[in-house]
């Protein structure tokens, strides 16, 4: 009976973190979206937003013009850079519920003042 009650109370701990993790949303997001996570999750709820599902609301062409460097650093734009043009997947650099590391900083050592995760 221990043994049950250790494991109930277990698994309704790993619930609880699950559920709390759900909760964290962004607050520019949340005066605009609410809590329809369907709004974003058009992919289902368990799977990453589509690229199309944050475009709705952001243009890429204005993304790239408001991160857009010196005329000697432009390729160090993250919305319109040397490798992958405006073509980078949105979830590589932003995570809504957890904050991510940029890819481009896995070789690179850029400094984004104004980087939201």
């Amino acid at each position: 009976m221990k043994k049950l009650n250790i494991v109930l109370a277990l698994v309704l701990t790993g619930l609880v973190s699950l559920s709390a993790q759900a909760v964290d949303q962004r607050v520019y997001h949340k005066e605009v979206i609410g809590k329809d996570c369907k709004t974003c999750h058009d992919n289902g709820i368990k799977q990453f937003p589509s690229d199309q599902a944050c475009l709705q609301c952001h243009d890429i062409d204005d993304l790239a013009e408001q991160t857009a460097r010196s005329e000697e650093e432009r390729w160090q734009n993250p919305h319109n850079n040397l490798h992958y043009g405006k073509d980078l997947p949105c979830q590589e650099c932003h995570g809504e519920h957890k904050p991510k590391k940029p890819l481009c900083s896995n070789c690179h050592t850029f400094k984004f003042d104004k980087h939201k995760e």
